[in-house]
């Protein structure tokens, strides 16, 4: 039988690729033939064809209480984080089922990376024992479902560096061990086999550094080594895919030395991006040129990505306010507001951009 009765393979293709993303895990669910299509590269790179893919933004975001007095600081002890999803395009808001394990909140620090179909949750503290995580999940959107992965091999970090190359590999590198001393050691994880690979070590311990990708490249920007301990470096080292091998180091990549928590890749054109101080600036030609100022009302930046043209920010007026969300167009450094619903404004820790 073919996809769909009475139609040759392409057109039922053609049909399978304009189901809206939430519903895939349906789809997956009335045959064999249709879930292999779904997980297929081929179905992505049709979808991507056709104009029918949607942004997606996951993050690990704290629940927010919207009757509490403006400017409260009187917070819990530990805020309880929980799996947020938006599409900033259209504004829809939901949550995702909670991380097996963790029904009451994510690790505290976990990171959050978007390979395919698929959200990778790695690392993070325990919220009620603050035992460090080595810890991998894997939420399929094909089939809305959670697994466990292997989890991370050597020693338990925290802080380290991650990011993906969109397709089936997460990169891991830096952070710092359960004594505090920083990391140099580098790993990458294939969703699709859920195996560990060694890497070769970075030139420099990186605790606290960022990792993107971007050109065929792991970044990993900044960080400190374990005597600096917060005094960040102002370096950067890039894995290279096609050699397997970390290039020479970038000393003064960044032009300040400071927590590069912020600098992402992704908006398509190849260059970095990084909020700093008042100002969103970009990466050309080696440096850093600030294109536009923050939003008004955004002082504490605490997440940005960026995706085909735009980025996105998130961030407050003033520490326990509400958070507020802003889209830059980075054709025209033209900000958007976008409508955030009740319980959607919390403090985001970490997240990812999928486009599904």
């Amino acid at each position: 039988m073919g996809l769909l009765p009475g139609l040759p393979d392409d057109v039922g293709l053609e049909c399978l690729v304009r189901v809206p993303y939430d519903h895939f895990s349906s789809v997956a669910s009335v045959c064999k033939s249709w879930k292999l299509q779904i997980q297929q590269p081929e179905f992505m790179r049709r979808r991507k064809a056709a104009g029918c893919t949607s942004t997606v933004i996951v993050m690990a975001q704290a629940h927010f209480d919207p009757t509490r007095k403006s400017g409260s600081v009187k917070l819990p002890a530990t805020p309880v984080y929980r799996l947020t999803l938006c599409e900033p395009e259209n504004g829809y808001w939901t949550e995702l089922p909670p991380v097996p394990g963790y029904t009451e909140g994510l690790p505290m620090f976990c990171q959050l990376v978007g390979v395919g179909l698929n959200l990778v949750v790695m690392g993070g503290w325990n919220p009620d024992t603050w035992e460090v995580s080595n810890a991998v999940f894997v939420y399929s959107f094909s089939t809305a479902s959670w697994r466990r992965g292997a989890d991370m091999p050597g020693c338990r970090r925290s802080f380290f560096a991650c990011a993906s190359d969109l397709k089936r590999t997460v990169f891991v590198a830096g952070g710092h061990d359960d004594e505090k001393n920083a990391l140099s050691s580098a790993l990458a994880y294939d969703v699709a086999k859920d195996k560990w690979v060694q890497l070769p070590d970075m030139a420099m311990e990186r605790d606290e550094s960022k990792g993107a990708f971007q050109g065929g490249k792991f970044h990993v920007i900044g960080g400190y080594h374990t005597n600096m301990q917060g005094r960040f470096t102002t370096s950067a080292e890039s894995f290279d895919l096609s050699t397997c091998q970390w290039d020479p180091v970038q000393n003064d990549f960044l032009d300040i030395a400071t927590c590069p928590r912020t600098c992402v890749g992704g908006a398509g054109d190849g260059r970095l991006l990084m909020c700093r101080d008042a100002d969103v600036a970009i990466l050309q030609n080696s440096k850093w040129q600030a294109v536009t100022q923050l939003p008004a009302d955004i002082r504490n930046v605490s997440y940005v990505t960026a995706w085909q043209g735009n980025l996105l920010l998130i961030g407050s007026p003033r520490f326990s306010e509400p958070h507020k969300i802003y889209m830059l167009d980075l054709q025209s450094y033209t900000w958007t507001k976008v409508e955030t619903r009740d319980g959607f404004s919390g403090h985001v820790q970490s997240g990812c951009c999928l486009q599904m």
